[in-house]
């Protein structure tokens, strides 16, 4: 995915990126990286499954010198792709929820899967395994960064993370949508119940305030994601 040149730096930096999510640059994912490098709070060298091909792409667009790939953020290597034992898998659904590209399919208790075509090798599902059933398998041989991957590989990663961030926070939002209504209508109960002693009406106004106090903080943080999606550097057009 190219941008033209009037387009933002960051644009034009994340769109040099490999698209992999795997957080090796000491980023979330390869957005937030591709802003520190545009505002300079992180060097080009961080990307370890680009390669050394990746900091030349960078070192272009930025006018500096090509430099050796930071080992503190990991080596160059062959793409590999997440295996699953489905024979140890327990069905903890932990490995889904640590996958950004939603390539891992399976529900809870029940056996899961990787699907190769869409796996980026970001070794995120390995740790959190707490069966140790996920093994990282190299598939490109001795071919490194982006000989071991393509552009269109990574404009397809990025899609497929836009949609996972936005399906959590659709998700998020539907939940505390249900969170809401139940407070609200635990509150409308409230006010219908009769109290006759003074016990009583201070039980069911120490209730009422604490339901209150929930659909506050609710409608606190409805107002807090909106702007937070407004400003977001992944929404982009």
């Amino acid at each position: 995915m190219n941008s033209p040149v009037s387009a933002p730096l960051a644009d034009r930096i994340e769109d040099l990126l490999p698209q992999t999510q795997c957080t090796k640059c000491g980023y979330p994912a390869c957005r937030p990286y591709a802003e520190a490098v545009a505002s300079g709070e992180a060097s080009y060298n961080q990307c370890p499954p680009g390669g050394a091909e990746g900091v030349a792409r960078l070192a272009a667009l930025l006018g500096k010198p090509v430099i050796p790939l930071n080992p503190a953020n990991g080596a160059e290597r062959p793409r590999p792709v997440a295996l699953i034992d489905e024979t140890l898998c327990i069905g903890c659904t932990l490995c889904i929820q640590a996958c950004p590209v939603d390539a891992i399919i399976g529900a809870g208790k029940q056996m899961h899967t990787v699907v190769p075509a869409l796996c980026t090798g970001c070794d995120l599902c390995v740790a959190p395994c707490p069966v140790d059933c996920i093994a990282m398998i190299d598939v490109t041989a001795s071919l490194t960064g982006w000989d071991a991957w393509s552009q269109q590989q990574a404009d397809d990663a990025r899609d497929r993370h836009d949609f996972h961030v936005m399906r959590l926070r659709r998700d998020k939002e539907e939940n505390d949508a249900r969170l809401a209504a139940k407070a609200s209508a635990k509150l409308q109960a409230l006010e219908a119940e009769a109290a006759a002693s003074p016990e009583q009406q201070a039980e069911q106004a120490r209730k009422k305030a604490i339901v209150q106090a929930a659909i506050e903080r609710a409608r606190l943080k409805k107002e807090q994601m909106a702007a937070a999606t407004a400003t977001s550097p992944e929404e982009k057009p």
